[in-house]
């Protein structure tokens, strides 16, 4: 065996405070790991659970699955980000900005998994099943949000009026534009789907936004003195891709599923699903000020 490997092995275990030798000796009975062992096949393969007997829920869970472990990627490399503490290069930011944009360029083009590949009769069936339970009840979508932006910048316009000179966390979460799937502000009531993803979730997103508070990916950006227009036009394509192309492409098949003549049916969690995903009313851009006079919509 290699001296120079023995060498470098004693070293990382002595710097732990422990005895090479022992670790060396483990080595002898440790069995040689399989595929299916590391990437826990099996219990993969278990974690879809249909609600009927229509063959595309299958599809309909894989493709959700798939998509949360995208979302985990992608959070993976904003965590990175926002740990970052050298600006003096932006070989890193870079570096995570295109991975963010691959990633979400996947969430962008797999939705035809969804668009082409489900039955519509059997769709308009077995989702009924589903209620009320909702995409919007992805936690992982929020806590990427949560991560890019300071959390102000996801209170759209009409949320904006309504908020005091100085909110709070709690004020800010009161109106930030995602409620507006599920509460109803002129009769007061908020939708089971809305109230059981707030119970689960709701704290954890007010500590993460604390947590994060002045080191949020846009935040992380600005420390950088004089950013270069590659640097910028990587932000800005993170922000349109994850926030109009992304959920443009979610709407049109919504609208292939949803609307029998022109008229919406109800979507499982109940929101008003054609106006609640569409870019213009959600308003959302994690780095407005990128933006300047040029809209986001109208980004190429």
């Amino acid at each position: 065996m290699n001296k120079e490997i023995l060498h470098q092995l004693e070293k990382k275990y002595e710097a732990l405070g422990e005895n090479p030798e022992s670790y060396l000796k483990g080595l002898l009975y440790a069995k040689p790991i399989n595929y299916w062992e590391y990437i826990e096949v099996d219990t993969l393969l278990t974690l879809q659970k249909p609600k009927t007997h229509f063959k595309d829920e299958t599809v309909f869970i894989i493709y959700h699955q798939i998509t949360e472990l995208t979302l985990k990627l992608m959070i993976h490399e904003v965590e990175q980000l926002v740990a970052l503490s050298d600006f003096n290069s932006e070989q890193t930011f870079t570096e995570k900005l295109r991975r963010l944009i691959r990633y979400t360029d996947m969430l962008i083009t797999s939705f035809e998994v969804m668009t082409e590949g489900l039955d519509y009769e059997d769709y308009n069936k077995f989702r009924m099943s589903l209620t009320p339970a909702s995409g919007f009840q992805s936690a992982q979508f929020r806590y990427l949000e949560l991560m890019s932006t300071p959390v102000l910048n996801l209170v759209n316009q009409d949320g904006q009026k309504r908020l005091s000179e100085n909110p709070g966390l709690d004020e800010i979460f009161d109106n930030i534009y995602w409620r507006d799937a599920g509460y109803n502000r002129e009769t007061g009531k908020t939708s089971h789907t809305l109230k059981a993803f707030e119970k689960k979730y709701l704290q954890s997103f007010k500590d993460l936004s604390t947590s994060v508070r002045g080191r949020t990916l846009w935040e992380q950006f600005q420390k950088f003195e004089k950013p270069s227009d590659n640097l910028i036009f990587r932000m800005k394509d993170f922000d349109h891709q994850y926030n109009v192309k992304w959920p443009q492409t979610h709407l049109k098949t919504a609208e292939k599923y949803l609307e029998d003549k022109g008229k919406a049916k109800e979507a499982t969690g109940g929101s008003p699903w054609k106006k609640y995903l569409h870019p213009k009313y959600q308003q959302r851009s994690f780095f407005p000020n990128l933006w300047k006079n040029q809209e986001i919509l109208e980004w190429v």
